[in-house]
């Protein structure tokens, strides 16, 4: 078969790991991101996404050439979505040609073979990228999704090189360059943030580098431990383990040890033992006392460091408990980073936490392939303490996002009107998200099996607020919120999904 000659401009399908073919464009990337090594690639912004990565050649179609067979294995609402994009941009682009060229092309013809020239590689401002209120590729998609929304369905029949996630030239850029430039505080990483919502109109570093999403990496060598098998720790020691890491696990209830000693995972006897047999140990507890336990009590974590050795704090705690314990560990010759996650109980077991690392850059390069095996893209924010601050403003939000959609729907009912008239009309709209229906979903079907506990949730809140006092901020809407999680609490819903919030307003 002869070698098909992708450019700039061109409309492509792009494969992206395990997930299906998904069609896209493309675009000169942003000044600042260097072409990675190695193979040729091509940068690539999806339609009906706001998701754009380096894709190999190799893993790039023609669109035409290619439509009608993916059309054939892909059936989603959210891939159709895309299409629809595609087809919107190529009559918009066609429009365009016709007005600057004063003459018609023949209609009827169709070329499929042949790749749609739509911009030249040296022309300016060719993508979306460059100016973020360009519609083009999101006209027909009112809701902008993740990469991990492209899974619209099986990719049977389409034949594509695998894509090793240690030659992924996406997560080099966004996770392992990040090595390449010293970064001692917040500044370096706002103003790389910064270019990318210039260029993008996002700060998010989007989620194609999610790793669990290409399947396959190169697990580190070193000797990983692991301490704390709840919710999330099980998740993330379960996507360690299949990812190839050598991994040694510790929980306070030894019973829930037994699933992953069958998977292979070796076991502690302490968390003092753990750190001592090994040289990454992550931990990931409930709050800041059982933090602070794990590492300063009897048999703790402190009793195991060694000089060189490294610790890893995933809990979701203060900023003071991070620097008490960023400090004690360090004092003993440890390395230190912390590295709470933003997701639930399902993003865990499918690898698509997000991480907010802090602390040794030098523990965050060590920690690549476990990032990797447990996340989809993680963000470096400077001096430890830095993250905790970032996370519990996440979970502020988070937390009194789901008080006030509970209230809405308990008002709808309140007021005679459908609550599922409500949600549907709410996922139809500009806060449409996968977590509003899912959560709304459940409170209607009385289904509060936890995902995120409600008690964690209320502690980050607490935490947030007492963070609010310190920097003498205000923070009114955290605070109603968390009056609202104690009251839910007190009706003996502690260890019940965040969504059980709604319960405080029905009784």
């Amino acid at each position: 078969m002869a070698t098909v000659h992708l450019r700039i401009g061109d409309i492509v399908w792009g494969k992206l790991g395990r997930y299906p073919p998904w069609p896209g464009k493309i675009v000169s990337p942003p000044k600042d991101l260097k072409k990675p090594r190695g193979k040729k690639c091509h940068f690539v912004k999806f339609f009906g996404t706001e998701d754009h990565a380096w894709i190999k050649v190799e893993q790039l179609k023609p669109y035409h050439a290619h439509k009608e067979e993916m059309i054939k294995i892909n059936k989603g609402k959210r891939f159709q979505q895309a299409v629809d994009a595609v087809e919107d941009f190529l009559k918009k682009a066609k429009g365009k040609e016709q007005n600057s060229e004063g003459k018609a092309d023949s209609k009827g013809k169709k070329t499929p073979n042949k790749p749609l020239k739509i911009l030249e590689e040296d022309d300016e401002d060719l993508s979306a990228l460059k100016d973020p209120s360009e519609k083009d590729l999101t006209d027909s998609d009112p809701e902008p999704s993740t990469i991990e929304r492209l899974g619209a369905g099986p990719a049977s029949g389409f034949k594509w090189e695998s894509s090793p996630v240690k030659d992924d030239p996406h997560f080099h850029h966004f996770l392992l360059s990040q090595s390449e430039k010293p970064a001692s505080s917040m500044e370096p990483i706002s103003k790389r943030l910064k270019i990318i919502e210039e260029d993008t109109g996002s700060t998010s570093i989007q989620a194609a580098d999610s790793t669990a999403i290409n399947g396959s990496i190169t697990p580190t060598d070193k000797r990983i431990g692991f301490l704390g098998l709840g919710l999330m720790g099980s998740g993330i020691v379960s996507n360690l383990l299949k990812m190839g890491h050598v991994v040694t696990v510790w929980n306070r209830t030894a019973e829930k040890c037994d699933l992953f000693i069958q998977e292979g995972a070796r076991l502690g006897r302490t968390p003092a033992e753990v750190a001592s047999m090994c040289d990454i140990t992550f931990s990931c507890v409930s709050d800041p006392k059982a933090a602070r336990d794990l590492v300063l009590g009897p048999s703790g974590v402190l009793q195991g460091i060694r000089p060189g050795k490294c610790y890893v704090e995933m809990s979701t705690v203060d900023p003071e408990t991070i620097t008490e314990l960023s400090q004690v560990i360090t004092s003993r010759g440890g390395r230190f980073l912390e590295a709470p996650v933003a997701g639930s109980q399902q993003l865990s077991n499918d690898g698509m936490l997000v991480i907010l690392a802090a602390g040794d850059r030098t523990v965050y390069e060590d920690c690549s392939s476990c990032f990797q095996a447990m996340g989809k893209t993680s963000f470096f924010l400077g001096e430890a303490g830095n993250a905790a601050r970032m996370m519990l403003i996440l979970n502020m939000v988070q937390g009194s996002f789901m008080a006030t959609i509970a209230e809405g729907l308990t008002l709808a009912q309140a007021t005679g009107q459908s609550q599922q008239t409500f949600l549907d009309i709410l996922c139809q709209g500009q806060m449409a998200s996968t977590f509003v229906d899912q959560k709304c979903q459940n409170i209607l079907q009385g289904n509060f099996k936890p995902d995120y506990y409600l008690k964690h949730i209320q502690k980050d809140l607490r935490l947030a607020i007492s963070m609010g006092d310190m920097a003498n901020h205000p923070t009114p809407m955290a605070a109603a919120a968390n009056e609202v999680y104690k009251r839910a609490k007190a009706l003996d819903q502690s260890d019940n999904d965040i969504s059980a919030v709604y319960r405080a307003y029905i009784h």
